[in-house]
């Protein structure tokens, strides 16, 4: 985000990413308070490792200079 002023394109992919990440955690954050009721003993692992693999895959295709479209993410922040 600090680069986001010098290049349009480093902007699109830190908002991408950004927006991602914030969904995910959130989501993971939820399950984990489910554990206590047992639901999330199964979601979280799931929720955490679904975070990891595709903030990977973001990682690369930005380092390619494509813009990745983040599957099953909202747009938090515009």
């Amino acid at each position: 985000m600090a680069k986001g002023n010098q290049s349009p394109t480093v902007r699109a992919h830190a908002i991408a990413a950004l927006n991602f990440q914030l969904l995910w955690s959130i989501i993971t954050v939820i399950c984990w308070i489910l554990i206590c009721v047992v639901i999330g003993f199964v979601l979280a692992p799931i929720a955490t490792i679904i975070a990891i693999v595709f903030g990977i895959i973001g990682g690369v295709r930005a380092n390619d200079g494509q813009l990745y479209t983040y599957p099953m993410t909202f747009s938090i922040i515009k």
